[in-house]
């Protein structure tokens, strides 16, 4: 019980501190006004990609944890460019689907995390699935040769990964 007050107290600090006052988001303001020079290109690029359909064949991954293990079945899948592949909850929830942006070229990172479309959280993400039957189906078109590593982010500690492979 201790505990839970001294996490509690702590988290507020940690809120208060990342907040800010007006003044302090004013100066913000002024040094983002060089920005706009910088907004046409992030917007070009981000007008070139956009949710690219699937053209191929769909694969299913299944999420899965068990007494066995949390795991994707089958871990790892090749597959062709423009396939799409469907990750559906099975049991131990709550799953995800994200790939790592630091270890993907900027081409390869925009493109997969706008197929992501509406079930996206955040930057190559998927929402949370909380029920079996619930997922993602994902298009891998636009998405050139090479392998991709993806994990389920609650439980990658647990080894939840796999790796796509697109020929």
């Amino acid at each position: 019980m201790l505990f839970n007050r001294l996490a509690l107290v702590a988290s507020a600090f940690v809120f208060a501190a990342c907040g800010g006052t007006a003044e302090d988001s004013a100066p913000a303001a002024d040094t983002a006004t060089p920005a706009p020079a910088a907004a046409p290109a992030a917007a070009d690029a981000g007008a070139a990609v956009a949710l690219a359909p699937i053209t191929g064949k769909t694969h299913e991954i299944k999420m899965v944890g068990d007494d066995k293990g949390y795991r994707f079945e089958p871990a790892n899948l090749t597959i062709k460019s423009g396939d799409g592949v469907h990750f559906v909850f099975v049991s131990g929830g709550p799953h995800n689907v994200a790939f790592d942006g630091t270890a993907l070229a900027a081409n390869v990172k925009s493109q997969l995390d706008a197929n992501f479309g509406s079930q996206r959280l955040s930057e190559l993400m998927s929402n949370m699935y909380m029920a079996p039957g619930e997922g993602i189906t994902l298009s891998f078109a636009n998405v050139p040769a090479g392998s991709y590593p993806f994990n389920c982010t609650p439980h990658i500690a647990m080894n939840m990964k796999g790796v796509i492979t697109v020929e």
